[in-house]
């Protein structure tokens, strides 16, 4: 338990310092963007100068009543959100490993990251796309909902696929990562939004990029260092 502790805590927090500096690179200039149309300051028919990103950053700062305050306080919240997340992955994946009893170093770790990364993100994104402020979305109970029996689905379906043998098994996994998908996820009435569909599609790109890196980061380390603190050494 020692062992797991210590390793979910290194692994966790340096992967979500990196998954960190990924957001503030790639996604976050793309949400101040995103907030421009939300706020209704431009619209549809109006495409945004190449001074997006520092008008972006202005109009946040003008808004000071809101929580929490732009600049150092949201960076630093996102900051904190990252690490503990993070966190929280870094312990499910590394109490897999342990469970597993197999031995792992940070080449195998990265490949425990890919299927992580496939659970938790690319699985349910096949139904529910990265949403950006203004865009419409379903309601937010019936998202997470679906969100979680879609990971649970594919969380079973990656062990049978791992750990069980014979084709009934695999067919049943097979069976699970459809299942969600065959019923359907949530999605609002279609209606016009504020965020242009070009803008979407990149946070999409960005969104699918980020969450790969961070899982094989996240994998990598988790990986160095469960073989790094066996026991035997």
């Amino acid at each position: 338990m020692q062992r797991i502790v210590m390793v979910a805590l290194l692994a966790g927090a340096l992967a979500g310092f990196v998954a960190f500096a990924l957001h503030m690179w790639q996604t976050t200039p793309l949400i101040l963007h995103a907030e421009i149309y939300e706020s209704g300051e431009a619209s549809h028919d109006h495409e945004i100068a190449a001074g997006a990103k520092s008008k972006a950053r202005a109009h946040a700062h003008e808004d000071k009543e809101g929580w929490p305050a732009e600049g150092f306080e949201r960076n630093a919240y996102l900051l904190l959100a990252d690490v503990v997340t993070a966190l929280g992955f870094s312990f499910l994946l590394v109490g897999a490993m342990a469970l597993s009893g197999r031995a792992i170093d940070w080449q195998k770790g990265i490949i425990w990251g890919l299927c992580g990364y496939v659970v938790f993100y690319v699985t349910p994104t096949l139904g529910m796309a990265p949403e950006l402020p203004g865009m419409v979305g379903a309601e937010l109970a019936e998202r997470q909902t679906w969100w979680l029996a879609t990971v649970a689905a594919a969380l079973m379906a990656m062990g049978l696929l791992f750990f069980a043998n014979g084709l009934l098994w695999k067919s049943v996994a097979a069976l699970l990562l459809v299942a969600p998908h065959a019923i359907g996820a949530p999605h609002p009435v279609m209606e016009p939004g504020n965020v242009p569909a070009e803008l979407a599609a990149q946070f999409a790109v960005a969104s699918l990029v980020v969450s790969g890196l961070f899982w094989m980061v996240l994998g990598g380390f988790a990986g160095y260092f469960y073989d790094r603190f066996q026991p035997s050494r």
